[in-house]
């Protein structure tokens, strides 16, 4: 199989914690024994997203199962956000399989916590969906803007994957240690049927129509700039 060795993309990075996590990587990178490799660490990244979907889908047993969800985003964190930075530290780079194997396990990852979230009684199956649609529409236009201008963006908005996981975290925590905030129901009735909703089921609505803005006004504008570096045909 022939393969297309481009460039590889600059890493568009402007996150709120970007700074500081750069320097906690690096340290954590520095003290990894040689056992621990890049692949592993992708791996060890999708057993974080594995237990966040079990420890949501758990809390209809209880809500106590949350913690174990926690857990997970900081396993995932290590995992996930490691693996770059110890190539990198190590020199050991695999640019086209590493882009292919992480990006693809990011894909099913997010796959895999959004169904533990739906199956949870703390949000409707249909609403983690419209955010799983959300989120891999933003994927495919990032991919694309990947090969055709070398850019790879990762943050939107001061906000990148980091900041999202320690928001959940933080959500997590309230959400266990608040039970009328846990319970909170809402019925309002749209398009002639009645749905009651949960505290998450509005910050996830909230969360899918913020991204599809973001998206919306990212294609637009990702469009303008490629119609004007190949214009029509005269």
């Amino acid at each position: 199989m022939e393969i297309n060795h481009t460039k590889q993309a600059a890493r568009i990075q402007t996150s709120v914690l970007n700074a500081a996590e750069k320097k906690a990587l690096v340290w954590l990178a520095n003290r990894q024994p040689l056992w621990v490799t890049s692949d592993l660490l992708t791996f060890i990244g999708l057993l974080g997203s594995v237990t966040i979907g079990a420890g949501y889908a758990l809390t209809a047993i209880s809500p106590n199962f949350l913690w174990l969800a926690s857990l997970g985003f900081v396993i995932n964190w290590y995992g996930d956000s490691l693996d770059g930075t110890l190539a990198r530290v190590r020199n050991t780079q695999r640019p086209v399989y590493g882009f292919y194997l992480d990006h693809t396990l990011d894909c099913i990852s997010e796959l895999v916590m959004f169904l533990g979230l739906g199956l949870s009684p703390l949000m409707d199956m249909r609403i983690a969906l419209l955010i799983q649609i959300a989120y891999l529409l933003m994927t495919i236009n990032v991919t694309i803007n990947t090969h055709l201008k070398s850019e790879f963006r990762l943050t939107y908005a001061k906000l990148g994957p980091t900041e999202f996981r320690l928001l959940a975290i933080i959500l997590n925590t309230v959400l266990v240690l608040s039970s009328p905030i846990r319970n909170f129901e809402k019925t309002v009735t749209l398009f002639g049927n009645t749905e009651t909703l949960t505290l998450l089921d509005i910050a996830g609505v909230t969360v899918f129509a913020i991204i599809m803005i973001m998206y919306t006004i990212t294609v637009i504008n990702d469009a303008r700039a490629y119609s004007k570096a190949d214009p029509k045909k005269k």
